[in-house]
């Protein structure tokens, strides 16, 4: 069983990296994932609240300050915007998550960044006074003023960083940031260095803080982007308006939506028309129009007419909902650079310690300058720290997945988005996929004896049964010329094939050439291929006619296909179709390669086979039988128009169901990758550069502070850039 909490307290991308690591030694947990991003928990244990008391007691050991609560969904979200002013209470030890946001600890965390702010003011003006009588010795001679002023000032600053760092060493923790940046600090104060302890202390203390408020901004961007939970519903009750909390509605509720307000449920038009705006779930620009009877989605925003919903699914349920936990959950689901990162970060700071005490003893006992030896193994001590490592990789990838959510492109983790960044070649689907999947009946032949109403209604009971597109169609087309509907007596249907069925008392097949030849039953010379998707009708073993079916190329295939050729990639059709009407989709569209008459264990079988050729591969498909194909994939697309089994298999879902999608959602996967790759190798470069620099004796503190903390800091901010992206 997996659970998920929140979890507060931790500022740490690298100090959370060490507590899931922690986790996931105990026993009685299966899997323990921490999400720095957004501030959860997701616990996999036989009894997750179980093992709970235990996780709580290690986070209390590992960090001091840590909560793991079970999530509480308030959607009160007005209140919450309003500083969290709320007349209603929650039970003690719940915690309400609105977008990730605590009610009970918000306050807290407020109180805690304005008295960290008034401590660094006057920390920062016992420093500047410091230096003012420093410089000005010769005029003002007050002996040991300076100094007793820079103590002052780094009580002020390092206080609670020192005590921290004491109370972590008797918890073992040697290579904690609070214990190095003390170690730094109070070393420098014992070579004489006054105002560089206390200025790099400053800086440091400085830098934490705009690093901290730039994740919080970062985390609130990113989750405002995919966060439409409605703020209230207004319910039509015997011609009455009440505004209620969204997860009071109950299904069969008629709710009313104005002109310009977001739906907040998913439901069924009972009155009114409308056009609505569906760009913030679908990523579709143009607006749609609604009447009574069409289906609607929540997080669309009603644009002209006032509507009238019937509800069919709850809060917890509706596409607003399934959004932001599919956002949610993607971000738990930690890429292989994320994991590499973390394991690296492991061995770098024993690494750096250990040069850092190198570099005080074995140059200082060669030329016996130890205080200038001390002070730059005191300099590695600062940027010993990972911490912009471990926090700029997921937070990349988390926007990423934020920009993927906001054009209707659902990553289901941060491994889909990482390896799709590694795709050479697309094989697609043809039916939903490349075309409309909204088969029409185009014309119909029969032989001598036979009339077009007899095929078209003999198919038609045969197809009653099949939920296949093309069986909908013939189903349409009866219906349409009037045509009356026969019951078959017997059926049995071969998958991938047709219907054989006994229907008014004759022994019918209905379906392609290979339920043709399975059943032995000759073609005559003149009924050829043509092109097109047939559906061949036989009467007591004997050839009667044939239906061609037509199905629309989407509107986007071809530019879609061609910019992935513009990208390099590879693109390939399977299709159970025939082999001429894949090669005609195949020049309308631009495809490398098709294969038709393909089965299920065909497409797989195919699918490995371009793996081989051109690498990693990506599979896009819309039906039940492409499950297998999805989940065989090194990424599996599915179309939000397809097919359930399709979507639970697919690790990307391109709600729009066009294919443009694929084209925007690897160009996030390359910018993601591209920022994440960027962070990690300006962060080390810029590590490496400023121990350089220190070994050559040119580096100060402060340059190790900004390459800590200043790094840390800018690496956030270049993560969320492909959140802002309007060209991908």
């Amino acid at each position: 069983m997996r659970k998920k909490y929140s979890i507060t307290g931790i500022d740490c991308a690298h100090c959370a990296a060490k507590l899931e690591a922690k986790m996931n030694e105990l026993p009685q947990v299966n899997e323990a994932v921490l999400s720095f991003t957004t501030s959860q928990l997701y616990i996999e244990a036989e009894d997750p609240d179980a093992v709970l008391p235990l996780i709580r007691e290690l986070a209390e050991r590992e960090e001091p300050g840590t909560k793991i609560e079970a999530e509480h969904k308030c959607h009160d979200e007005k209140e919450h915007k309003k500083k969290h002013t709320h007349d209603h209470t929650h039970e003690h030890g719940t915690v309400c998550a609105c977008g990730n946001h605590e009610h009970g600890g918000e306050h807290e965390k407020g109180w805690k960044k304005s008295r960290e702010c008034i401590m660094l003011l006057v920390g920062a003006l016992f420093f500047a006074a410091a230096v003012f009588i420093e410089y000005a010795a010769g005029k003002i001679a007050v002996p040991y003023l300076p100094e007793a002023l820079f103590v002052i000032a780094y009580i002020i600053l390092g206080a609670e960083i020192i005590l921290t760092a004491v109370r972590n060493l008797f918890r073992g923790k040697v290579f904690d940031e609070n214990f190095l940046m003390s170690l730094a600090t109070v070393g420098a104060f014992f070579i004489g260095d006054f105002a560089e302890a206390v200025g790099v202390m400053l800086f440091y203390r400085i830098g934490e803080l705009f690093e901290d408020l730039a994740v919080d901004k970062s985390r609130r961007q990113i989750m405002d982007a995919v966060d439409m939970r409605p703020e209230i519903v207004r319910l039509y009750e015997d011609g009455k308006i009440t505004e209620r909390a969204p997860e009071e509605i109950k299904i069969g509720d008629c709710i009313e939506i104005r002109p310009g307000d977001r739906i907040p449920l998913d439901g069924v038009v009972i009155r009114g028309e409308s056009r609505i705006d569906t760009s913030a779930v679908t990523g579709e620009p143009v607006p749609i129009a609604v009447k009574e009877q069409s289906r609607v989605l929540s997080g669309c925003v009603n644009t002209s007419g006032t509507l009238y919903l019937r509800v069919e699914k709850l809060l917890e349920d509706s596409m607003v909902t399934r959004i932001l936990e599919a956002v949610e959950n993607a971000a738990a689901s930690k890429p292989k650079m994320d994991r590499f990162i973390t394991k690296f970060a492991r061995i770098y700071t024993p690494f750096v310690v250990v040069l850092a005490m190198g570099t005080a003893i074995i140059p200082s006992m060669l030329d016996g300058n130890w205080s200038g030896w001390i002070y730059t193994a005191l300099s590695f001590l600062i940027i010993s720290c990972p911490c912009a490592l471990v926090l700029s990789v997921p937070l990349a990838f988390f926007a990423g997945i934020g920009a993927g959510s906001k054009r209707g492109i659902l990553f289901k983790g941060g491994m889909s988005l990482e390896m799709l960044a590694d795709v050479r070649a697309v094989v697609m689907d043809k039916t939903g996929t490349i075309t409309e999947g909204s088969f029409a009946v185009e014309s119909i032949d029969a032989v001598e004896g036979y009339t077009q109403e007899q095929i078209l209604a003999w198919a038609a009971g045969a197809e009653h049964s099949s939920s296949h597109p093309i069986a909908a169609s013939i189903l349409q087309a009866a219906k349409e010329r009037g045509v009356d509907l026969l019951q078959p007596e017997e059926v049995t249907e071969i998958s991938g094939e047709g219907m054989a069925v006994v229907l008014d008392h004759k022994k019918m097949i209905c379906g392609n050439r290979k339920l043709f030849a399975r059943y032995q039953i000759k073609l005559p010379a003149g009924v050829t291929d043509g092109g097109g998707t047939e559906v061949l009708l036989a009467v007591d073993g004997k050839y009667a006619g044939r239906i061609w079916i037509n199905d629309k190329i989407k509107s986007d295939s071809k530019e879609a296909i061609q910019a992935m050729a513009k990208k390099g990639l590879y693109t390939v059709m399977l299709t159970g179709d025939t082999l001429q009407n894949a090669e005609n989709v195949q020049k309308a569209v631009g495809i490398d390669t098709v294969f038709a008459h393909q089965m299920p264990e065909d497409k797989l079988r195919n699918l490995q086979k371009v793996r081989e050729e051109h690498g990693a591969v990506m599979f896009i498909g819309d039906g039940i039988n492409d499950a297998p194909v999805l989940a065989g994939a090194d990424v599996g697309a599915a179309m939000g128009s397809g097919s359930d089994a399709a979507i639970e298999a697919a690790d990307v879902v391109f709600m729009t169901s066009r294919l443009t999608a694929l084209v925007e959602s690897y160009g996030i996967a390359k910018a993601t990758a591209r920022i994440a790759k960027q962070n990690v190798v300006f962060a080390l470069a810029v590590k490496a550069a400023v121990m350089l620099l220190g070994l050559c004796g040119i580096a100060s503190m402060w340059m190790a502070v900004f390459a800590d903390s200043g790094v840390a800091m800018l690496c956030v901010m270049n993560s969320i850039r492909v959140l802002y992206r309007k060209k991908i």
